[in-house]
């Protein structure tokens, strides 16, 4: 029997009539989810595999800048689904100068790492907001800042009518609520948030990425904020510590396929296959993060001997090199603030671990050089380049 998931309202809009889809609550129910054979396979592999990310995050000796670098890589990742074109190396480089902003793709990335921050540091504090509905739209206020946003209402509802490719909502792949139901839609999307079905959290949080995305509550940012909830969802419930899970990877990765599910859960009440594919998605990364973890920690471990090694090692060179792993493309200037020196010092520290192979000049200029830890850069960079990625789903509101 084929799951009923919604109804279509029919409403006006731009002087046509638009079938607007409009989901049933949470759980998926008539018939309910059936968490068995390879789904449950599917389920157990993606917990064990959470598990020791988690660990590994608590075991490794400097999780601080650990963090920092794979809440980067989500950003960068989450924003070029959408079709911005900022790689992770524009990124870091862009913060290794301390300037403003100096295009709207890197502001639209620093504007997701703004957004995390604000939305992990309110769950984390006992006075702060909880994850609700408040706190989604004050994220998005944070997500939407800026010349791009200005104009979509940051942190408000859409009072209008979105979807999803064509020109219009009569030739759209995909027609969200109309937004007089938007109300009682997401306020039984945050309920269900905080209610416990006895389904696994995994799970949920499988069900409440797609509801989300589904009403698309927003005029712009809906998809970067629906990703950010799956972060938020598994500090929540406790899953992971630390956001050191990057899904966006996986989800640029399988583009195509992400769309298709999203749809036929819509369309045909296809709740399982999406749920193996998310499931799939959470082992995966998890897999690759603890591995990258643990190679980026080698590779740290190794560096720090060469250097220490090194005929041309100084204090300040030792000292510049632990601060890389937080700031992995650095300048004279930036080293100078940095370790608090001289240029002369800080200049000399660039130069003994340039002789030590630890760090390129990336620019290729004779002057305002910037200089790269080469060999973690290159590993912390896999999947964040623009040469494989293919074009998003245009869509008014999608990002």
């Amino acid at each position: 029997m084929q799951r009923q998931t919604g109804r279509y309202e029919r409403t006006h809009f731009g002087g046509e009539e638009v079938a607007a889809f409009v989901p049933e609550p949470l759980p998926p129910q008539n018939p309910p989810l059936t968490l068995d054979g390879a789904l449950l396979k599917r389920l157990h592999r993606a917990e064990d595999a959470l598990r020791r990310l988690d660990l590994a995050g608590e075991m490794v000796p400097s999780l601080d800048w650990f963090i920092y670098a794979f809440v980067r890589k989500e950003a960068v990742l989450s924003s070029q689904i959408e079709g911005t074109q900022a790689t992770l190396v524009d990124l870091l480089t862009f913060e290794s100068e301390e300037s403003p902003p100096p295009n709207a793709d890197i502001e639209e990335v620093c504007n997701y790492l703004d957004a995390l921050s604000f939305a992990r540091a309110q769950i984390a504090n006992p006075h702060g907001l909880p994850l609700s509905l408040r706190l989604l739209n004050e994220t998005h206020k944070h997500l939407m800042r800026g010349v791009r946003g200005a104009i979509k209402q940051p942190g408000e509802i859409r009072w209008s009518q979105n979807w999803i490719g064509g020109s219009r909502p009569g030739n759209a792949m995909y027609v969200p609520p109309p937004p007089s139901l938007l109300p009682d839609l997401l306020s039984s999307f945050e309920k269900y948030i905080h209610h416990d079905d006895g389904l696994p959290p995994l799970v949920r949080a499988g069900l409440l990425h797609v509801q989300f995305e589904t009403i698309h509550p927003y005029l712009d940012g809906n998809g970067r904020i629906g990703r950010l909830l799956v972060t938020l969802l598994l500090e929540h419930w406790k899953l992971l510590t630390k956001p050191l899970l990057y899904l966006s990877l996986f989800l640029k990765r399988h583009r195509t396929e992400y769309y298709r599910l999203l749809n036929a859960v819509r369309k045909e009440g296809e709740w399982e296959p999406w749920l193996d594919f998310f499931l799939d998605g959470v082992a995966t990364i998890s897999e690759e993060a603890t591995n990258s973890a643990r190679d980026l920690f080698a590779l740290v471990a190794n560096d720090r001997e060469r250097v220490l090694s090194h005929e041309s090692a100084s204090v300040a060179a030792i000292r510049l090199f632990e601060a890389l792993p937080r700031h992995p493309i650095v300048s004279v200037a930036t080293t100078m603030r940095l370790l608090q020196t001289s240029k002369p010092t800080a200049t000399r520290a660039i130069e003994a671990l340039s002789e030590a192979d630890i760090l390129q000049e990336s620019t290729g200029k004779k002057r305002d050089r910037s200089f790269a830890y080469h060999r973690y850069l290159e590993r912390l960079r896999d999947g964040t380049e623009l040469g494989a990625a293919t074009p998003p789903v245009s869509s008014r509101s999608s990002k």
